[in-house]
């Protein structure tokens, strides 16, 4: 079978590529990442946003590749934290305004190099952590300054794509990515 590669692999320069290739942990905001950045209330005052199920199975690749993930948000949410244990994410951090603070906690949890981090977010609560982290990402429906500041922008916006994209990068620079398709193609 012929070797598969991502579309969006001609948009990723040699240095993205070995950036992403020493990433053990993926760290993630909720809001404008995982889902488009809306929140819904009911008359009832019931919260509502969605998750694009793209980024779920990715996220799923990405830990059955050997790469911790976790969820640092400012908000806390019984829907987000629903999410996350579906997906069996096992670091979720919700309520935490300073999101560099919390990553520098599971780097001292999880003795891992901030080098060896990837985290991606949309407004300046995230900045900090993206300039903390050896892999900086935002979405292009992010907050201008943090796209200055991020080594990349992915071409799905938050909610539609965009860790899905981040999955695929990370495990094609890991020479991941292939294994993870070819059992979907099998008969």
């Amino acid at each position: 079978m012929k070797e598969l590669q991502s579309p969006l692999q001609k948009l990723w320069p040699e240095s993205l590529l070995v950036k992403a290739a020493g990433i053990k942990l993926v760290a993630l905001d909720v809001d404008g990442i995982m889902s488009d950045g809306k929140i819904y209330f009911s008359a009832n005052g019931d919260e509502l946003k969605g998750f694009n199920i793209l980024d779920g199975l990715g996220l799923k690749q990405l830990m059955a590749a050997g790469i911790t993930v976790a969820v640092i948000t400012g908000r806390s949410s019984p829907l987000t934290e629903k999410r996350m244990h579906d997906l069996k994410i096992p670091h979720l951090m919700q309520g935490r305004e300073d999101k560099k603070i919390a990553l520098q906690e599971l780097v001292s949890t999880l003795n891992i190099e901030p080098k060896a981090i990837a985290y991606m977010g949309d407004d300046l609560p995230d900045l900090p952590a993206i300039r903390y982290s050896g892999l900086g990402v935002t979405v292009p429906n992010g907050y201008w300054l943090v796209k200055e500041h991020a080594d990349y922008c992915t071409q799905a916006a938050g909610g539609h794509g965009a860790v899905r994209e981040l999955c695929d990068l990370l495990l094609t620079a890991r020479g991941h990515l292939n294994a993870t398709l070819t059992p979907y193609l099998e008969s």
